[in-house]
């Protein structure tokens, strides 16, 4: 982990980033989901990338962890949004904008793309909106847009809408609740570990509005399909089959629509991001960027 965690002016807001490896090797830019902060990029897994040859940067999206929150936009209307009626403070286009700012204030012209989850959402729009920025776009646990999703199974769903605790102990022991729901029956939870990675992102950083905001930001998406068909840029779209929040299903719809896109199915994997697949996923990223490189 690097010793400086730096903010950048981006796109009108100040975005907390870190970075990996070495500045002179090939950038890859992680962008995490909904309410999660980049520590949930796990420091090993960003070594592990930048010791694959990446100038690896995670970052903070808007309204969560140390990033700009949007208190101005107001709570999040969530009971307007479930019933048709989304009143978003600000777009997933918005956000894919950001992360363009976040690369031009770094000065990198292209990056590989790498999103998990609604950051698998927005590394889409980055590469439907901003084409030219794009090396490679890999999709983690994502979908298309809401309408052409396969909705979560009904664990899922409860995950989404859970009220916010009050005592950082409770906050601590959702935190947890959650991932055990989220983890596959693959990984059996490593409650210590857990615990220990609960408190600091609670610690650091606990924004249950801005992960309303966000939550309505992908209810009001628009469809994405239609523009991942016109996608010309190497993609990878990577799923865990038993994924509770985002059904695998909705992978499939991702790796269909783009045109070459390579789909890897994790058994056992949740809505999560475990160790134990690591190893693979790194190797499918560097294996993506070698096959673009020797393309060019």
């Amino acid at each position: 982990m690097g010793a400086d965690v730096p903010r950048a002016q981006a796109n009108g807001i100040e975005i907390e980033y870190e970075t990996f490896g070495d500045p002179k090797d090939a950038p890859l830019l992680l962008i995490m989901g909904l309410g999660a902060q980049m520590l949930s990029w796990n420091d090993e897994l960003c070594e592990m990338l930048a010791g694959a040859g990446f100038h690896v940067i995670r970052f903070d999206n808007r309204d969560s962890g140390l990033s700009t929150w949007f208190e101005q936009a107001g709570p999040p209307d969530m009971a307007a949004a479930l019933a048709g009626d989304p009143k978003p403070a600000y777009q997933l286009d918005d956000m894919a904008a950001d992360a363009i700012g976040l690369l031009d204030a770094l000065g990198i012209a292209r990056a590989h793309i790498v999103g998990a989850s609604m950051g698998g959402y927005i590394a889409q729009l980055v590469a439907i909106n901003h084409p030219e920025r794009v090396l490679t776009l890999t999709s983690i646990m994502s979908g298309p847009g809401r309408k052409e999703s396969v909705p979560p199974r009904a664990e899922g769903i409860a995950v989404l809408l859970v009220r916010p605790p009050r005592t950082r102990d409770e906050r601590v022991a959702q935190a947890m609740e959650t991932r055990r729901v989220l983890i596959g029956p693959a990984d059996p939870c490593d409650e210590g570990a857990e615990r220990t990675r609960a408190e600091r992102e609670v610690d650091r950083a606990y924004h249950p509005a801005g992960t309303g905001r966000q939550l309505i930001a992908i209810m009001a998406a628009h469809d994405r399909l239609p523009q991942l068909r016109q996608l010309r840029v190497p993609a990878l779209v990577i799923h865990g089959v038993p994924d509770v929040l985002v059904p695998v299903e909705n992978g499939r719809l991702v790796a269909a629509a783009v045109p070459g896109a390579r789909l890897i199915e994790i058994d056992g994997m949740g809505h999560d991001l475990p160790r134990r697949a690591w190893p693979q996923i790194v190797d499918a990223i560097a294996e993506l960027a070698r096959e673009a490189s020797a393309a060019c």
